[in-house]
């Protein structure tokens, strides 16, 4: 396949191919303003000549796929090289089901692929790009290694070629030096070797942050729609008589937690999140995630769930356990192809000696009946990036997750197994036992309506969110007064200090983090509040201390505690 320089500004271009409407023009004018190198084509056999000398990546409309000449650009990825996986951004209408799509099968002949959906969001867009672009460099860095790789072996070969030369014609002196290069020649195959465990794991690490980041500009604008919907439902539930309509209420309301979730399991794959530890039922763990494990494990395999009498409640985060339960049920599923048990089981255990200090754990295993695990790759099967299915079937990343996640919990994980019977991955966490019954109900809070008169400043670069927000503030009897950006959020607080802050953390501009280290040095006694969805810990551990964390999407009684005790520890403190 032909393919210009790495270094030249067309290996960096976007094609964009949308004939229909205005979006190559919206979509041209959008790329270029934000730095990227576009170029407009009409067809596909426009499109596979601009190829042939140099792209990127492609943007496509969907409408497109059925035009016959698709085929010259199916016939142009199969001449890609080993190291080339061109990626494409195709263009799908809102509510389109790839699955019933009649362009289907071009999908999936295109390969890399990122759908996204229309009418287009600028963010989505760009980061879209900015992404397909960051995975062709990357391919362009393979490229590159391979050559390097490809010149090594050729000198190699010569060196080789030398040595049968002089040993034919010395070779009493040849014996020895061949010695030597031996030794040279095993240090440089070692070298070589680590090189590209190295290097795979570093494939492997980069893949996850460009997922991480691509993924975090959807979670925020998703998490700011759950939030909406899900402030709305509460207000109608705290205020509403009408008892249809509550009912109405409560079903969007749980369908948002159920969105929130999905999200949360999403980023867990990408980026490092603050365990929430708490006493977890764990038939309610089991119950929540049953559904999900039976639809990924498919109809050849038969799930069991058992529990024993003696353990109820864990030390856990709800949601990173769930996430761990359907990770190890992918991976009996792909030990059993031709179907089989899988088994999981909780109760109260002693742990062997050793392997945790005294104390009462629950131990939560999971069983499957494939073809095990061999004694010289036991060890293991926790390390990151080690994997034993094939090239792209799986990132070496899920059971690392359980064993730090099972760490992290005041836990551990461990793995027990038997060639040609099956493989049991043990979860060991604290058992809760000691927690107070009202802990391990998980009783919700009692909204607590204020009085009148104690102000709070809400900053929200979202209308809809913002607006949500002050309506349930207001409809719990605080006074709000609002900002749409971080430079109006420190106006309206040199103005008149509030008794309370809460701000956004993903804002355009100032960052809510940002907001805060500034706000505390002028204001060192205002409590504050970060509402995000998605956002750099380590920015917000910064500049966190006493304030809050709210997680979006939240329920009004969330937003009710939060600033509840966020006031209640501004007013204990002792006044200086």
């Amino acid at each position: 396949m032909l393919m210009a320089d790495d270094n030249s500004a067309l290996d960096q271009r976007i094609l964009i191919l949308a004939p229909h409407g205005r979006d190559a023009e919206v979509i041209y004018q959008f790329l270029m303003r934000n730095g990227f190198e576009c170029g407009a084509v009409t067809h596909f056999d426009v499109m596979v000549a601009e190829l042939s000398r140099g792209a990127g990546a492609c943007v496509i409309a969907e409408e497109t796929l059925q035009d016959s000449s698709v085929k010259e650009l199916i016939a142009w990825l199969g001449t890609q090289e080993p190291w080339s996986d061109f990626p494409f951004v195709v263009l799908i209408a809102k509510g389109s089901s790839i699955a019933a799509s009649a362009a289907r099968s071009t999908f999936d002949q295109l390969g890399n692929i990122v759908l996204l959906e229309r009418p287009l969001n600028s963010e989505t867009l760009r980061s879209a790009a900015a992404s397909a672009l960051r995975a062709r460099w990357r391919q362009y860095e393979t490229r590159r290694i391979l050559q390097d790789r490809m010149l090594a072996t050729e000198k190699l070969r010569d060196s080789q070629a030398q040595l049968l030369q002089l040993n034919e014609t010395l070779e009493s002196r040849i014996e020895e030096r061949t010695r030597a290069l031996a030794q040279a020649n095993d240090r440089l195959m070692s070298e070589v070797i680590e090189r590209e465990r190295v290097q795979q794991a570093m494939v492997q690490f980069q893949k996850m942050e460009a997922m991480g980041r691509l993924t975090g500009g959807i979670a925020h604008d998703f998490n700011n729609l759950l939030n909406v919907i899900q402030g709305s439902m509460d207000l109608i539930l705290l205020l509403s008589k009408d008892d249809v309509a509550r009912r109405k209420a409560e079903v969007a309301r749980r369908a948002c937690e159920r969105g929130g979730k999905l999200t949360g399991q999403l980023l867990a794959y990408s980026r490092n999140q603050r365990l929430d530890l708490r006493s977890t039922d764990v038939l309610a763990l089991f119950e929540g995630v049953r559904e999900l494990m039976k639809t990924s494990i498919g109809s050849l395999i038969e799930l069991e769930f058992k529990i024993e009498d003696d353990l109820e409640f864990v030390m856990a985060d709800k949601n990173q356990m769930e996430m761990a339960l359907l990770n190890l049920a992918i991976n009996a599923r792909d030990a059993m192809p031709a179907g089989g048990k899988l088994k999981v089981k909780a109760r109260k255990a002693i742990p062997p000696e050793g392997l945790l200090p005294p104390g009462t754990y629950g131990r939560i295993s999971v069983t499957d009946t494939g073809h095990g695990i061999a004694p010289n790759i036991l060890a293991k099967v926790f390390e990151p990036f080690f994997t034993t299915k094939g090239v792209g079937k799986g990132t070496g990343l899920g059971l690392s997750q359980v064993y730090g996640m099972a760490q992290q919990s005041g836990g551990t994980a461990r793995v027990l197994s038997e060639m040609g019977v099956g493989t049991t991955i043990e979860i060991w966490l604290r058992s809760a036992e000691d927690f107070s019954e009202t802990d391990k109900q998980g009783s919700i809070p009692v909204l607590r309506v204020v009085t009148a008169g104690t102000r709070i400043l809400v900053v929200e670069d979202d209308d809809s969110v913002r607006q949500s927000m002050v309506e349930s503030l207001e409809a719990l009897g605080y006074e709000v007064r609002q900002a749409a950006d971080g430079e109006a959020g420190l106006r309206e607080l040199r103005r008149e200090q509030p008794k309370l802050m809460i701000t956004d953390y993903l804002m355009p501009g100032m960052t809510g983090a940002t907001l805060v280290a500034i706000a505390r040095k002028e204001f060192p006694e205002l409590p504050m509040i970060i509402a995000t969805g998605y956002a750099d810990m380590e920015a917000i551990d910064q500049v966190i201390e006493g304030n809050t964390i709210l997680r979006k999407p939240f329920q009004l009684v969330e937003l009710a505690t939060s600033v509840d005790q966020a006031l209640r520890r501004c007013a204990d403190q002792p006044q200086a």
